[in-house]
């Protein structure tokens, strides 16, 4: 997969740039989109997916402002999670869901101005959320499905990579030498990995007690090095050999490598890619630059769904004008998980935000 040259921005360049110049994916043109009663479908023949735009609605007095990511539970809840406005500091940064799209609960307003990361783990017989958020909060930690905090933390400053005080007094500042966490991934003896996205670069790993352990990364142009290492995840689709999968996003690519960083294999050709998630073969990757494609476990493009990069990328303001939104097309797919039946649910970096559901049919 070889992309078009596309410059490396970080994320102020990308508002600022205007979103021009895409990299565009090589692959099969699996682009259609069909209205079956009302309703557009996504995609051709094992991928086809009903769009479901706005799929969950936020009771008064709620408000969407800049959703991130996503996360489902095993009884199906979706759990939400948006950037929200630091000063509206009494305002939830995280929303619930049922399997139908009916609200259940908010909390979460200590990462109010900051929310970034979300995602559920089973640990024994209980579920947690991890979470991350950066800007002015910079932080990360584990909660109960409903909203306790088991722990939460701040700066890993035994990996001496951040500037003196960047724990104890966190402040919306950004640079390599600060802490801007963005996503996590889970370890099969316990501990986890997070990714420094916006900050230093590294990608941390902890232990099951949440006990810092080892960095890897850093910025750079080269394998193993990262310019915005925005998401994290372990790919262990069956057949293929348990790597970490790492979203360089401004580089515009996924690099596999081990749990010592070690380099092993990059793909190229994405347009921003900000996180993946995996389901049995498939894995999902949405892209910043107006689309979500799938691979299938050889990695080859199977899908490509909602593209409308051209668009997007070419014209200015269209992240902040909803009338300017296409149905069955993404302005900018931030996060994407697989539900338990392959449903995908997507959270788009919008100004009002927008949930959609890709219904598997």
């Amino acid at each position: 997969m070889k992309p078009r040259p596309a410059a490396s921005l970080t994320r102020r360049e990308f508002v600022g740039a205007g979103l021009a110049g895409a990299a565009v994916l090589a692959g099969p043109s699996i682009l259609t989109a069909s209205k079956t009663d009302s309703q557009v479908i996504l995609g051709e023949g094992d991928y086809r997916y009903q769009v479901h735009h706005d799929w969950p609605e936020l009771p008064s007095p709620y408000t969407w402002q800049t959703t991130h990511n996503v996360a489902v539970d095993k009884s199906g809840n979706l759990y939400v999670i948006h950037e929200g406005k630091a000063e509206l500091k009494d305002h939830p940064s995280i929303f619930v869901f049922d399997p139908q799209g009916k609200f259940v609960r908010a909390f979460g307003n200590e990462f109010q101005g900051g929310g970034h990361g979300i995602e559920v783990r089973e640990e024994g017989n209980e579920e947690f959320l991890y979470v991350c958020a950066y800007q002015q909060v910079k932080s990360f930690a584990k909660l109960t499905l409903k909203g306790e905090t088991v722990w939460r933390q701040f700066a890993p400053m035994e990996s001496g990579v951040y500037a003196e005080g960047e724990n104890t007094n966190p402040q919306k500042v950004w640079g390599r030498d600060r802490f801007l966490p963005t996503n996590f991934a889970f370890l099969s003896d316990g501990g986890f990995l997070l990714a420094d996205g916006y900050g230093s670069y590294f990608i941390h790993r902890f232990d099951k007690d949440a006990k810092w352990v080892s960095c890897f990364g850093g910025p750079g142009d080269g394998k193993g090095k990262f310019n915005t290492p925005h998401g994290v995840w372990i790919d262990r689709r069956p057949g293929r050999e348990e790597l970490v999968v790492v979203c360089d996003r401004a580089h515009h690519t996924l690099q596999y490598l081990t749990l010592d960083g070690e380099h092993r294999e990059t793909l190229t050709g994405f347009g921003l890619p900000a996180n993946v998630d995996t389901y049995e073969n498939l894995l999902v990757a949405p892209e910043l630059h107006a689309r979500v494609t799938l691979l299938n476990e050889k990695n080859e493009v199977v899908a490509q769904l909602g593209d409308d990069v051209k668009r997007v990328t070419g014209e200015k303001g269209i992240r902040n004008d909803r009338s300017r939104w296409q149905d069955g097309r993404f302005v900018h797919p931030h996060d994407a998980c697989f539900g338990h039946n392959g449903d995908i649910f997507i959270a788009e970096w919008v100004s009002t935000g927008r949930i959609t559901k890709l219904r598997r049919v």
